[in-house]
């Protein structure tokens, strides 16, 4: 499809083609999260959020910021089908094509296992595994066999420069080292879309932004669709998007 362009005096000019907008990965529609409130001060619900409203385009790296309480993990939570809505729904891809809430347990599981690779705060290595290991849980857990499991974990490994640290258990890397095998084991399964939960909360400042530059690069260099909740505004800057979480709402701010 194109657009035909005019000049001041009414001839036309060559038509300029108009860019398809990227397919949609996922969208929540409507969304309601409450929780039971739990101080005796404070009875009935907790709402978080209300009828909010979101969509993730295929390629987009997206900042959601706020304040602590926000409701930034929770929202993530209910994107990877780690939680169910209180009302609304999320859905992979077009409306029509995958509804999150309806999914049993195991199918969850399974759609977290293909689709979504997810990257928490903390790393969550298993401690009496290899960083190899560790990288290749997520293929091992849905019945890859384990030659094939280590040899795609090592070639993460050495994506987010971590080879030579193939061999050495969680406990013998430093955090920032942590941090590259969680996200190694994120993008293993060369899932969909990429959701990350303050990456670098936990590192120090030299650390965060060597492991931010590490998910850009690989955002760019694998064509990711990348959501990355943080607190550290500067980061979030620089994400084509950026989110502004704030009394149940999602305002929209220009990335650098």
């Amino acid at each position: 499809m194109s657009k035909t362009q005019f000049t001041s005096e009414g001839r036309s000019l060559q038509p300029l083609p108009v860019m398809p907008e990227p397919p949609v990965v996922l969208r929540a529609v409507g969304l309601t999260k409450t929780y039971p409130a739990v101080s005796e001060a404070k009875r009935g619900e907790l709402e978080l959020f209300r009828e909010l409203e979101l969509t993730i385009h295929a390629g987009e790296m997206v900042a959601i910021v706020g304040e602590s309480g926000a409701g930034k993990s929770s929202l993530l939570h209910l994107l990877a089908a780690l939680d169910k809505p209180t009302a609304g729904e999320v859905w992979f891809g077009s409306i029509g094509e995958l509804r999150l809430s309806t999914l049993s347990a195991r199918r969850a599981a399974e759609f977290r296992n293909r689709e979504i690779g997810y990257v928490w705060q903390f790393h969550y290595l298993l401690p009496e595994f290899t960083a190899l290991e560790n990288a290749a849980m997520p293929l091992l857990a849905r019945g890859m066999g384990r030659r094939s499991a280590l040899d795609r974990a090592r070639s993460w490994l050495s994506e987010v420069g971590l080879a030579d640290r193939a061999e050495h258990r969680p406990g013998e890397l430093s955090g920032g080292e942590q941090q590259r095998v969680s996200l190694a084991r994120a993008l293993v399964t060369e899932p969909k879309i990429l959701l990350a939960d303050e990456p670098t909360g936990d590192l120090d400042a030299r650390t965060a932004e060597a492991v931010f530059e590490l998910i850009q690069r690989l955002h760019n260099a694998h064509g990711l669709t990348s959501v990355i909740v943080t607190h550290n505004l500067e980061f979030a800057a620089r994400c084509q998007r950026l989110l502004h979480l704030k009394e149940g709402r999602l305002a929209e701010q220009t990335g650098k």
